[in-house]
């Protein structure tokens, strides 16, 4: 039997467990998806924030009225329509009522509702609500048959699927969740800019994205801060409905006495919290990675105003702002991603053309069922009116019928061909609209409604009149939220893409002198200060000193391992000198079977290094080329199978040659204009082997000889190279007298 087939009461069946969990979790994605977390593209609501403005509305609480208890809101919706916990219930009803997290509020708070801090709001019992002129504007026509209704869960009442939403919510306020397998994140915008590209739609249907965007420029966030994304990014971010949007903090800078300034940032990005904003700018700051930051203080009150003091007037405050847009979130980026739940109830990404066209077709589609809600009425009405128009004309002998029939209305009926509502009107009309004047009225009554259902008919009947219809309605959406209004006033400033002002690395990192040590085991640290003797350094029980090199705290290390990597670590994040330090294995993706060739300084771009192979293959490679991204590193020296990486030498200005020496102790020394420079690669032949492998290779200048490490602290130098000169690729000849007894130059 299928497992689609519902069981009946005490059935045992066997199902496959891939089966019954595939069919749950499917049912729970499609929960989240549709009634949960994507909000729809008509009204721009989810259902839990739908369930709230319309339990609002059956409390009376209209814009003009009183405020209720959150609490009382709470209870209601829960008890009539979302049967979730209270505390998410209360969440979305202090959302929707923050100036700060929505453009357009669409609740009315009275009480402690958050602030722009990250505090939370007073419990539901110490706040109240009411709705806004905003939120009226979605629940207009709510009682004219404009939208469908389906039951609450319980089935003792009835919910709106959809409201009519006379205010294009979905992009005037925006929209976040993240269901199963999916997600939405939609920017808030300007009503008054979405209005234009309203009209220009209903006027031109083929309107181009292109021409949409001119219109509605990019969001416009509750509180303010600079767009800085280009203009090709935004159009393609609307064309795709898929992108992100660069927002930055507003500042300004205010000149103080002695010819220094300070910088005032009047304005953070949306969504960021400026209590922990700030606290981040300290940790940086007692941290030493923003070099150019002497303090920050906070003397906001109403408006927000955090103050800036740069650790130098020689500072510029561009430079400064630069570095702390690129390190904390004075700048964010505010994803786009349009996926929102159509007239149908199906999940899409749309772009902004299928998004304003979608928000068109509900109004068109609520304008219809409006004007046939209301012709229904003038029908009825009318009925009743011909009825007392009929009675007033027969008076007396509706009188007559009144007093005397012992079925007046069947009478009624028979006697002047009345309908059942006409019959039952006149029975149940008062006796002071017998009067003349009442007749009078009556017949006015008629000819206005007869007037207003022709014209409604022909509304229903004329296409083009409802498109006017629909434009006078945008163009008065516009007018009440005009740029000249509070409410209406774009927020976010559309500015240019930043220009590519250099920050030094100084800027953002203390340069501080360190001494680098890296243990034969792996363990890095940095000591603080350039050290000449380090051999009273400890390591850990069985480990001992490697690598010693000075630096500085604004320096990159370069890294060589045995499997042709170059890996790139930052000196400001090396541990600190105390204790052992750590594995480097923790900073970067080094294999457990991979060891270290070398560790080095980034010197420049125009610096090169020597690197080759265990088989005697290599080349010279520009540093700027070896510099890694990621902790996996960058493949530079590609190796024969059972070859290792054996050597990585700095190549020092000047150095014309190169000297090779092999495993079996030959020593070849041949121009260095002879190797070819690579950027990846096995690299070209330097010295032949038949038997064994390449010991070591440097790079020297022949006019200063060939210097190698001949002890503790003794260097020892030849000059005389005749019989090891050649060209490269030759075998050699065995090293002089005195050579390293390692075999290596040391």
């Amino acid at each position: 039997m299928s497992p689609n087939v519902p069981a009946e009461a005490g059935e045992v069946r066997d199902v496959r467990l891939v089966e019954a969990l595939s069919e749950r979790y499917l049912a729970y994605a499609l929960s989240t998806i549709m009634s949960r977390s994507l909000p729809d593209v008509r009204d721009g609501l989810k259902p839990v924030h739908r369930r709230l403005l319309f339990a609002m509305r059956q409390l009376r609480l209209d814009p003009d009225g009183g405020f209720k208890k959150s609490a009382r809101v709470v209870g209601d919706v829960i008890g009539k329509f979302h049967p979730h916990g209270d505390q998410s219930i209360y969440d979305a009803l202090v959302r929707l009522a923050q100036e700060f997290s929505l453009r357009y509020p669409l609740i009315d708070g009275q009480g402690n509702f958050g602030n722009v801090d990250g505090d939370n709001a007073a419990a539901m019992r110490y706040t109240e609500a009411r709705l806004t002129a905003v939120a009226a504007r979605l629940l207009e026509g709510i009682d004219e048959d404009t939208v469908d209704f389906r039951p609450t869960y319980d089935g003792e009442s009835e919910e709106p699927i959809v409201l009519p939403g006379a205010f294009p919510n979905l992009l005037a306020n925006g929209a976040q969740g993240i269901a199963v397998g999916m997600a939405t994140a939609i920017p808030p915008h300007n009503v008054a800019e979405l209005a234009d590209a309203l009209i220009h739609l209903l006027k031109h249907p083929s309107a181009t994205i292109e021409k949409l965007v001119e219109l509605v420029p990019g969001p416009d966030f509750p509180t303010g801060g600079v767009l800085v994304e280009s203009r090709q990014n935004i159009l393609e971010a609307y064309r795709t409905g898929k992108g992100a949007f660069r927002l930055r903090a507003r500042w300004e800078v205010e000149t103080i006495k002695g010819g220094g300034y300070r910088i005032i940032v009047t304005e953070v990005p949306y969504q960021v919290a400026k209590a922990r904003l700030i606290e981040k700018i300290a940790e940086l700051l007692n941290a030493r990675k923003l070099a150019l930051l002497g303090d920050i203080r906070d003397e906001s009150a109403a408006d927000i105003r955090l103050v800036l003091e740069p650790k130098s007037r020689n500072v510029e405050a561009a430079v400064l702002m630069e570095s702390l847009f690129r390190q904390t979130d004075l700048e964010v980026r505010i994803p786009l991603n349009l996926n929102v739940l159509d007239a149908s109830n199906t999940p899409k990404v749309m772009d902004l053309r299928q998004a304003l066209f979608a928000f068109l077709e509900h109004r068109h589609e609520v304008l219809v069922r409006r004007t046939r809600h209301r012709l229904g009425k003038i029908a009825q009405r009318l009925e009743v009116l011909s009825g007392y128009i009929i009675a007033f004309l027969n008076l007396d002998e509706v009188i007559r019928i009144i007093r005397e029939e012992d079925e007046p209305k069947a009478e009624l009926i028979r006697a002047f061909e009345l309908t059942d509502n006409q019959a039952e009107a006149i029975l149940n009309m008062r006796l002071r609209s017998l009067r003349k004047l009442e007749e009078m009225e009556l017949r006015r009554e008629h000819e206005a409604l007869t007037a207003e259902q022709a014209d409604l008919t022909d509304l229903l009947g004329d296409e083009e009149r409802r498109r006017l219809t629909l434009v006078a309605e945008m163009q008065q959406l516009k007018k009440d939220f005009a740029p000249s209004t509070p409410l209406g006033k774009r927020r976010t400033e559309l500015g240019d893409v930043p220009s590519d002002v250099v920050v030094p690395l100084e800027a953002v990192i203390e340069r501080e002198p360190i001494t680098v040590l890296l243990s034969a085991k792996g363990w890095i640290r940095a000591l603080k200060g350039h050290l000449d003797d380090v051999s009273e350094a400890k390591h850990k029980e069985g480990d001992k000193g490697r690598f010693s090199l000075k630096a500085q705290t604004t320096d990159k290390l370069l890294i060589f391992a045995t499997n042709g990597r170059f890996y790139t670590l930052g000196c400001d994040k090396l541990p600190g000198g105390r204790g052992f330090g750590e594995p480097l294995r923790l900073s970067i993706d080094l294999p457990n079977d991979q060891e270290i060739v070398e560790l080095l300084v980034y010197r420049g771009e125009e610096a090169r290094l020597l690197v080759a192979s265990s088989d005697g293959r290599g080349f010279v490679v520009p540093e700027s080329e070896i510099v890694a991204q990621t902790k996996n590193g960058k493949q530079v020296l590609n190796l024969a199978p059972g070859a290792e990486a054996a050597v990585c030498r700095p190549i020092a200005e000047g150095d014309d040659q190169v000297a090779v020496i092999g495993e079996n102790r030959k020593l070849l020394v041949f121009p260095l204009e002879q190797l070819a420079e690579m950027t990846r690669g096995r690299g070209t032949t330097l010295q032949k082997y038949r038997d064994g492998g390449l010991a070591d290779a440097k790079t020297f200048r022949l006019a200063e000889g060939l210097t190698w490490a001949a002890g503790p602290g003794r260097v020892r130098t030849e000059t005389e190279l005749t019989d090891w000169l050649g060209t490269r690729a030759q075998a050699g000849r065995l090293a002089m007298r005195g050579f390293a007894a390692s075999g290596k130059f040391g």
